[in-house]
């Protein structure tokens, strides 16, 4: 079986209590197929023993970035990769870690990412469907068996979201779109909430499930897995010519014709 990620990043804080961590990682990821890559600073005290790399070297090259320590490594991390898109996981071997939130007694697999358009959560390459949970803010919505769900922004709601009958978000509008994937009951339909929610989608029976964020598959999931999502903290901006506007680009893209059902006036 393939690993889920294919090229692993380590990086850590230099003590010798992190050194011994990374070196049995990195053991332990080499036996099970992953191509290890070591930070360079982070090497001065795990040993040269395989590929070093710097930050940019690591965001163009890995799958994942594995980060030992507290949260001000975890921060080093994330500044220097976050232009990479790459998703951090982060050992906790620090007093507090509210990023680092894998303690070495947990080693559970965590992925932490950031999606422009959606977070897809679907079945994979079985076609059998999945079931999973639904939970807005800790409070349960629903229990839904289907072929998957997307969760979409604004952006992203004329994405894949469209494709499968999901509301056109306009971009000023504060909320995400909760779109079912051909649900096995037709009374389970696309739902807008507000983006302050956390969203909260635990999957409860799948043979074959993934995780897709902007129409990359980054993790499978299994049984018992939750995918959280929140807003982040940071926004994009677009920049667009003079006289745009959302709604002409709507019409000319979607090729609504000016008059639905009837004659102008009527």
């Amino acid at each position: 079986m393939q690993p889920a990620f294919k090229r692993v990043a380590l990086v850590g804080k230099q003590t010798p209590e992190v050194a011994q961590s990374l070196r049995a990682l990195r053991d332990f990821l080499r036996q099970r197929g992953c191509e290890v890559m070591i930070e360079k600073e982070t090497a001065v005290s795990v040993g040269a023993n395989g590929a070093i790399a710097d930050f940019d070297e690591i965001g163009r090259a890995c799958d994942l970035a594995i980060v030992i320590g507290g949260d001000g490594t975890m921060l080093a991390a994330a500044r220097n990769l976050a232009h990479h898109k790459v998703p951090l996981a982060g050992v906790n071997q620090g007093r507090l870690g509210f990023m680092t939130d894998i303690s070495l007694s947990e080693g559970k697999s965590v992925l932490r990412t950031v999606a422009l358009n959606e977070a897809v959560v679907t079945k994979g390459s079985q076609a059998r469907l999945i079931e999973f949970k639904l939970a807005i803010d800790g409070e349960y919505v629903y229990r839904l068996r289907a072929d998957g769900v997307i969760v979409a922004t604004p952006t992203g709601s004329t994405a894949y979201a469209l494709s499968a009958q999901g509301p056109i978000l306009q971009p000023t509008v504060p909320a995400f779109a909760l779109v079912p994937l051909n649900p096995h009951v037709l009374s389970a339909r696309p739902v807008s909430v507000s983006d302050s929610s956390v969203i909260e989608i635990e999957l409860l029976r799948a043979v074959d499930a993934r995780a897709h964020f902007d129409g990359f598959s980054l993790t499978d999931m299994h049984e018992g897995d939750r995918l959280v999502l929140r807003r982040s903290a940071d926004a994009i901006r677009f920049v667009h010519p003079p006289g745009y506007s959302y709604f002409t680009m709507l019409r000319e893209k979607l090729r609504w014709s000016n008059v639905v059902g009837g004659k102008p006036g009527d």
